[in-house]
């Protein structure tokens, strides 16, 4: 079995994708990307704007040791309310090397899910033979049981036939649920661990999603635990936003300060983050730290960050002190 990283990463930026790149081939350790539609797509996303070609292109120009995983393919994950396969046709014959198969946004119930799955892995294989998937989904999506998880697995298998063996990762849900920039939900250690138990009984690696912002003493106990893999995304973001916020407290600029937070309010991407009580108004800095990666590849914040001396190198060596952190785990 492939040796696959124990820790996935978003891409939140092109400055967290160079450090990336950089930390692994420094470390010659292997680190998952895993850009979502919305970030990376085959029409552009909001990452440095990349379409999918491009974006694997790149980073697989410049180190082997990068995993590239599509994560949370299929239907209502973009922009638009489609139903995915446009998008998980370009995955497929760029060339990725894991595609997370989730219709769970489209169906609550597990008999549609199941059978979108096999639809899907169906379908990318049939392009691409080489194609390998995780399966599965995160809490915030669709909370399922070790039992249901369990049964799908068993499904899954029993339709798929061989195809089976090309899933390697199952998605396990021990407590983690990202709001307001913190993750406010507990580590369920016996939940953790039947969820384990049963990526085990199927041969699948187990991998969490939503790791932003908890301990590294939580994680660790989850990997002791016998989690594989984990996902952390919005952490990131965060990281490069800070470093441009204490930047532009520093430089005391009332005009670029309100200009970022205009470009955070004016994405609408922060409503996603935050209760329905939330005032924006209130709570500018707050909806910038959540929110501000979502618009470092606007012309409005590239004129910003010409006015922060070295921006870049600051925040490139503010996102190695985090992966240097993890590590070590």
């Amino acid at each position: 079995m492939t040796a696959y990283p124990k820790f996935f990463i978003g891409p939140m930026s092109k400055n967290v994708v160079d450090s990336i790149i950089q930390f692994s081939e420094e470390e010659n350790t292997a680190i998952g990307l895993i850009p979502s539609r919305r970030q990376v797509e085959y029409s552009g996303g909001y990452v440095n704007n990349w379409t999918t070609a491009e974006f694997i292109e790149y980073v697989k120009s410049k180190s082997s040791n990068i995993i590239v995983e599509r994560d949370h393919s299929g239907a209502l994950q973009g922009y638009e309310e489609d139903d995915g396969l446009e998008s998980l046709r370009a995955d497929t014959e760029c060339g990725f090397d894991l595609i997370h198969i989730d219709p769970f946004k489209k169906h609550f119930h597990l008999e549609n899910a199941l059978i979108e799955t096999i639809d899907n892995i169906k379908f990318c294989n049939s392009i691409n033979p080489d194609c390998l998937y995780e399966v599965g989904t995160e809490e915030a999506i669709r909370k399922y049981s070790p039992l249901q998880l369990d049964l799908f697995l068993n499904y899954l298998q029993h339709d798929l036939g061989e195809l089976f063996e090309k899933i390697k990762f199952a998605v396990i849900q021990s407590g983690t649920k990202l709001e307001s920039g913190k993750n406010i939900a507990n580590l369920d250690e016996e939940r953790c661990r039947r969820m384990v138990d049963v990526c085990k009984k199927h041969g699948l690696l187990s991998k969490e999603h939503n790791g932003d912002y908890i301990t590294e003493l939580d994680i660790k106990t989850r990997f002791d635990i016998g989690l594989d893999a984990i996902n952390i995304a919005p952490e990131f973001g965060g990281i490069e936003t800070a470093c441009v916020l204490d930047e532009l407290n520093k430089s005391e600029s009332e005009d670029l300060f309100n200009i970022f937070y205009k470009l955070c309010y004016d994405s609408n991407r922060w409503q996603k983050w935050f209760p329905k009580d939330f005032v924006p108004e209130n709570n500018k800095e707050q909806l910038i730290r959540v929110c501000g990666h979502y618009v470092f590849a606007t012309d409005e914040f590239s004129e910003i960050k010409k006015e922060l001396l070295e921006i870049d190198h600051k925040i490139c060596n503010q996102i190695n002190k985090k992966l240097e952190s993890l590590h070590s785990i």
